[in-house]
């Protein structure tokens, strides 16, 4: 397993977007495809989206469905989650995990990057 990292969080207006990246220097054995996660204050982390390497498959939650989309390089090991229509409940710290199946992480996480949505 190699080093994942996350970037492209930051501060935006409610109705902005924002597209997060992550990237893995080496990816976990097997890695079935990549995904997302986000996390607030106090609670567990909860699953966001994943793309399957192999034919690119995306798995979203249904609160961010038809706001939240996926793309991948797979040359590069990286994965790109593209947020349109922000809302104030999407403020988290949001974590990829570079082996994510059946919404489940069996993979190398990175540090996490902020998203927060406020005017």
């Amino acid at each position: 397993q190699g080093h994942v990292a996350e970037s492209g969080g930051g501060l935006v207006q409610p109705g902005g977007s924002l597209t997060l990246s992550c990237v893995a220097s080496e990816l976990t054995a097997g890695s079935y495809g990549m995904g997302w996660f986000r996390q607030t204050s106090g609670k567990v982390r909860e699953f966001v989206a994943s793309i399957k390497w192999d034919d690119g498959i995306i798995d979203i939650i249904d609160s961010v469905k038809g706001r939240f989309t996926l793309s991948k390089d797979n040359a590069k090991n990286t994965v790109y989650l593209q947020m349109n229509t922000l809302k104030p409940e999407d403020t988290a710290v949001y974590y990829c995990n570079d082996d994510v199946a059946t919404r489940e992480p069996f993979g190398s996480w990175g540090q996490g990057t902020q998203v927060t949505v406020s005017s």
